[in-house]
């Protein structure tokens, strides 16, 4: 249990939905008869579902500083027709009618912005004014009636990683090379890090760095050949490349720039972050301008891969994203939660979709099913902090840690949460113990000492 502790680096939580999406894989290709982990399954759970784990990436960002964005799904329905009719009515090229619907929604993220940070209305009325506003706006525009997209669009959609090169692989190169290049970085980091801890001084076997890249080469070498050795024409798709990237950019962003910084001061108390020099309004802006933006890359996804608009598009996406949020263990009073965990949540409730779909579940008992899936996570989370109990990976520690024969860890205070959370890495729980909700985040803040 020690080895395994330190495998995992002392922190489970990280782990616990990781653990649960391989369960549910596992299960699902039990009892679907092997018709899970198939290359075609693989590649369109991937393509049919990344516009969704986009706007989970946005999502997370507006939760944790405490807000909700109710108007997703319309405003990426309205990019995806604003791009339609560009290229339809008014004959501009696919990559103008592309910038076009990157540009509204920006658009959209400046009037949220402003309706929020510069006039107090709180997000969820704010976004579900724009839900109504915008869907009525693209129904108008329409008329009710889908319009094409040119056919460079599908490729974004629905589009593979092209072949080249010899056909001795066994698959495509394109995705054999994309996983060589993933393993080779996740491997180095591994070695890097620990390189780091022998610098600080810190005691760092050479095991673990060691067992963590088996465990890479092994996880990715198998997802490589899964999604590389398809029918020919196919390969890992295009939208999946697009959100791998997004993943990247947004992780750094939120983990390793000011602006991330700045964005979980402000969900776990906005008042001590006013006061410590952040620009409040600044960061609410911001975050729902990034927000439409996203939704804008989904739209432009999702008519990619059905090569049109329609007036539904975009229809109840936005409880799909905040279900991936809070799955993937955001915090419902903010200033808790990651891009890789929102992703993770995603992943679950896409293989979820896709698992009952491949064993004839219909619609309405799917639907039930995720609603409890949703409900179960979030009541958990919220049990556990009001009676200050570990999460199910601090269960998980605790008995790891009573296996060696050590003390059970103290549960702190919430003011010693609060002041531990302090120097944590952003977006993770506090050690144990719950933290205090803060105040109405449109309440007056003291003014900023200049």
């Amino acid at each position: 249990m020690k080895r395994l502790r330190e495998l995992l680096g002392g922190n489970l939580q990280q782990y616990t939905m990781v653990l649960a999406l391989v369960v549910l894989v596992v299960i699902f290709e039990l009892a679907s008869g092997g018709k899970m982990l198939t290359p075609s399954n693989f590649q369109n759970l991937i393509s049919g579902n990344a516009y969704v784990l986009v706007l989970a990436i946005g999502m997370v960002m507006v939760i944790v500083v405490g807000h909700i964005d109710l108007s997703v799904g319309s405003v990426s329905g309205l990019v995806g027709m604003v791009v339609a009719i560009s290229c339809r009515d008014f004959g501009v090229p696919w990559w103008v009618g592309l910038l076009i619907g990157l540009a509204t929604g920006i658009a959209v993220g400046c009037w949220h912005g402003f309706w929020l940070a510069q006039m107090g209305i709180p997000g969820f009325i704010t976004t579900l004014a724009g839900l109504l506003a915008f869907r009525g706006l693209v129904i108008w525009i329409s008329g009710s009636i889908s319009a094409p997209v040119p056919s460079e669009f599908k490729t974004l959609g629905a589009g593979y990683m092209p072949e080249w090169g010899p056909g001795w692989t066994m698959m495509n190169n394109s995705t054999l090379l994309l996983g060589i290049i993933g393993i080779a970085y996740l491997v180095w980091s591994q070695f890097h890090k620990r390189a780091k801890e022998l610098k600080r001084g810190n005691d760092a076997p050479i095991w673990i760095p060691a067992t963590r890249s088996v465990a890479i080469v092994v996880v990715i070498g198998y997802l490589t050949w899964l999604f590389g050795s398809g029918r020919p024409g196919t390969s890992f798709p295009i939208p999946g490349v697009i959100l791998s990237v997004l993943v990247i950019v947004y992780h750094i962003i939120t983990q390793r720039t000011t602006f991330g910084r700045h964005v979980y001061a402000v969900g776990g108390n906005r008042a001590a972050a006013a006061l410590s020099g952040v620009n409040t309004k600044k960061t609410y802006f911001l975050v729902m301008l990034n927000m439409s933006f996203l939704a804008a890359i989904a739209g432009i996804l999702f008519v990619g891969r059905a090569t049109s608009a329609g007036p539904q598009d975009g229809n109840m996406w936005e409880l799909d994203a905040i279900a991936a949020v809070f799955i993937g263990g955001a915090a419902v009073s903010g200033g808790i939660g990651t891009v890789f965990g929102s992703v993770i949540g995603g992943l679950v409730m896409a293989v979820l979709n896709n698992g009952l779909m491949l064993m004839g579940v219909g619609q309405d008992k799917t639907a039930v099913i995720k609603g409890l899936v949703l409900l179960i996570a979030v009541a958990f989370d919220v049990y556990n902090k009001n009676h200050g109990k570990p999460s199910i990976s601090g269960h998980l520690a605790k008995k790891m840690q009573a296996g060696k024969g050590g003390e059970p860890e103290t549960v702190l205070s919430p003011a010693s949460a609060a002041a531990t959370s302090a120097s944590a890495e952003p977006g993770s729980a506090p050690a144990s113990g719950p933290i205090e909700p803060d105040s109405n985040p449109n309440d007056p803040i003291p003014p900023t000492t200049k």
